[in-house]
């Protein structure tokens, strides 16, 4: 056996060694916080850090990271992966940095995580040790960002299907109401003919109502979990996919993992549908802004749902609906924004979809605060019943009623209609309504 006498040297060598090949790769910029850093001998570029960063925005799935963690850990446990012990001490040390998160201890700006989901695990570590590194077995960012925003979304999908059903009341409320109040109906903003001022807010009820259900309809297509795809291949680990889907509350697990990572159909359809919201609030809003104009005066604004004018003392403005009307610009450039994003895109995850979730967040929270204001915004107003009626009494609104009795009469209706107008025409002249002139005549 050839052995060898080590000297003091030998052993300082052999001691110092490992520690100038860690100093080396620190320098070089493997020893980051950057839990993809194996591979790479250079510090990642500080302006493609911050180009490449979404914790700023994307820090508002914390909850639903921490959820989906949670699951995932004790499926890992389940599935013999980790220990009962592992599993409680990453589940427990998840749970207080949600707390702490709640608790605002922490800034989102400023910091060298890549986004929210390194941002829990980097915290996780540095509570846990290496214990927290055990978290992300059997798990990519591609599935964990796909889970994390079906969950997003659910749970703000289920808010707005909430506030909707408060609007739908609210005008069913306004729909019994004003069932007998007569107003003028338009055409081309022009005056056509006499409507109940219930079946005006009966008309909004059915456009909300099936806005409704296509939230619904929504709802049952997204609620697939795409947890256990991995980055877009599965995982040779023994996981299971569907006690994972069932324990978040899905339906289901999407079976294609190539598609549970790519898709975003889901994104883009909540946003379909919160655009059409916000289209049938714009017109809703379009017509009470008119109707609270001098020159209507349907309206009177609750003085705590108007503003005033910094110059004109005279000023009551109609704010609330105007900037209604004017954020469904933002909700339809979202839309277009995300379909952009995806009409490319090769399979199956890209950076590009990294785009998907300011827009989405936006029109979430837009969506969201409209809402909110809309429903005690109607139920403050004050309707000019009275006036309305005598609008819709006047005007000539009654021709088409006078041309149809003519017509059950027997006379064809060209020749009914002809002779309408021509009675309309000399009223007109006259300066008398219909009824007077018939009568009259």
């Amino acid at each position: 056996m050839y052995t060898t006498k080590r000297t003091l040297k030998d052993s300082l060598t052999s001691f110092l060694y490992p520690l100038k090949f860690i100093a080396r790769y620190i320098r070089g910029g493997i020893m980051t916080n950057k839990t993809w850093g194996g591979r790479f001998k250079k510090s990642l570029d500080s302006g493609v850090n911050q180009f490449n960063a979404s914790l700023s925005f994307d820090h508002v799935l914390f909850d639903q990271d921490i959820n989906g963690s949670q699951v995932h850990v004790k499926q890992l446990a389940k599935q013999k992966i980790l220990t009962e012990a592992e599993c409680q001490g990453i589940y427990s040390a998840l749970e207080e940095i949600r707390t702490e998160i709640k608790q605002g201890q922490y800034s989102f700006n400023e910091r060298d995580e890549e986004d929210i989901h390194m941002f829990i695990e980097q915290l996780l570590i540095q509570k846990i040790g290496d214990l927290g590194k055990k978290l992300h077995t059997g798990r990519s960012r591609n599935d964990q960002v796909a889970l994390d925003l079906r969950l997003y979304t659910r749970d703000k999908g289920c808010l707005i299907n909430e506030l909707l059903t408060r609007l739908i009341v609210c005008l069913d409320d306004l729909t019994s109401k004003h069932q007998q109040d007569l107003m003028p109906g338009y055409t081309h903003l022009q005056q056509a003919q006499p409507v109940a001022l219930g079946a005006y807010f009966n008309a909004y009820q059915c456009m909300f109502s099936r806005d409704k259900s296509r939230l619904e309809d929504w709802f049952k297509r997204m609620n697939y979990s795409p947890l256990g795809a991995g980055a877009l291949a599965g995982s040779t680990l023994p996981l299971d996919r569907e006690w994972v889907a069932e324990s978040l509350g899905f339906a289901g697990i999407i079976p294609n993992t190539l598609d549970a990572v790519s898709d975003r159909d889901f994104v883009i359809e909540l946003c379909s549908v919160a655009a059409m919201i916000m289209m049938h609030l714009s017109r809703l809003c379009e017509d009470l802004i008119l109707w609270s104009t001098q020159e209507f005066n349907f309206v009177t604004l609750d003085d705590a749902f108007a503003t005033g004018s910094s110059l004109m003392p005279n000023k009551k403005n109609p704010d609330v609906p105007e900037l209604i009307r004017g954020k469904s610009g933002r909700v339809y450039g979202h839309l277009m924004a995300i379909l952009t994003v995806m009409k490319g895109l090769p399979l199956a995850y890209n950076k590009d979809m990294q785009e998907d979730k300011e827009g989405l967040f936006d029109t979430i929270n837009t969506i969201i605060v409209c809402l909110q204001m809309i429903t005690p915004f109607l139920q403050s107003l004050t309707f000019n019943t009275p006036l309305m009626r005598t609008k819709a009494q006047s005007g000539y609104l009654d021709a088409t009623a006078i041309l149809e009795s003519l017509v059950m009469k027997g006379m064809p209706f060209r020749d009914a209609h002809h002779q309408v107008g021509a009675w309309i025409a000399e009223a007109i002249e006259k300066q008398c309504s219909l009824n007077e002139l018939l009568k009259g005549g």
